[in-house]
């Protein structure tokens, strides 16, 4: 099963590496990739031309947020009610239950994910949970309820808001949308795999992260999402490093709103999901399991 909206992907400097479009041609998964027109030659001749959009402008020293609004503004113009921008540095996708991750092979999951936003009038922004903050051994219920969507984000095109600033900007847009009202869907039963921000070189990771005067670019990051949201953020060091810390509680009584006329399916579907066994053919350990165990 396949997506029915569209994919965008952003990318810079990263046609070598090219994870998220890996992982997403490996399930047969339509997407497009958007770049800055210098970088055309080097991403064209390794991924197919009609995959690739070329921006209007580079190099604004704005990171992601230029590119990002001139995807939403894109999404509009072709008429679709929503639209899904993925970072490009997401490994692999996955189905979470039972405890145990099971690797995808198609686009359902995303599918699923898009059934489920259609039923409400104010799902603002939905999408996957981080495979690392999905432990084997934890139990988790399948969604969270009005918290932040990072990375992998469907988002509803008729929203009053764009992107903004530098950094933090999943945070942003999720906290600007939880204060007007609106609810956000933060899947744990579908997972993306994402490394970790600067740990991959391009991107966004010489240009805000690693600054070359020697300033703490996490704390950058951190101290902005304070200014813009001092009411429920504030700067902490954990995990030997700057963060920020959102309080999410205010925003516990947003509800969700059936949209009218839209018929519930009685009973679980399951989308013609199968669970195939596959031995030693696994991803790497810790994802699906030892061998033996489903793909």
């Amino acid at each position: 099963m396949k997506p029915r909206y569209p994919i965008y992907v952003i990318s810079k400097g990263r046609w070598e590496l090219r994870h998220t479009s890996k992982a997403l041609e490996k399930r047969r998964i339509d997407y497009r990739i958007v770049i800055e027109p210098q970088e055309f030659p080097q991403y064209s001749a390794v991924i197919d031309p009609v995959k690739i959009l070329t921006l209007p402008f580079s190099n604004l020293g704005q990171g992601s947020i230029p590119a990002r609004n001139w995807v939403w503004e894109h999404s509009v113009s072709e008429g679709h009610a929503r639209h899904w921008i993925l970072d490009d540095n997401l490994l692999s996708f996955y189905y979470l239950t039972g405890n145990v991750k099971h690797y995808t092979t198609d686009g359902t999951t995303f599918r699923v994910i898009e059934d489920f936003a259609d039923r409400w009038e104010n799902c603002a922004l939905t999408g996957m949970q981080y495979e690392m903050f999905a432990p084997r051994r934890q139990a988790m219920p399948p969604l969270y309820l009005n918290t932040r969507i990072y990375s992998c984000i469907l988002i509803d095109n008729a929203l009053p808001f764009r992107w903004r600033g530098r950094y933090n900007e999943d945070t942003d847009l999720s906290l600007r949308c939880l204060k007007a009202g609106y609810c956000t869907v933060l899947f744990n039963a579908f997972l993306c795999d994402k490394l970790g921000t600067m740990k991959v070189k391009g991107g966004n990771t010489e240009a805000l992260y690693k600054l070359a005067d020697g300033t703490d670019g996490r704390l950058l990051m951190a101290r902005s999402l304070e200014e813009q949201h001092p009411d429920v953020t504030r700067v902490v060091w954990k995990w030997g490093r700057w963060q920020h810390e959102v309080d999410y509680t205010p925003f516990k009584a947003n509800a969700l709103r059936r949209r009218p006329g839209v018929a519930v399916p009685a009973g679980p579907a399951d989308y013609g999901l199968v669970r195939r066994y596959k031995g030693a053919a696994l991803p790497p350990p810790g994802k699906s399991g030892p061998p033996g165990k489903s793909v």
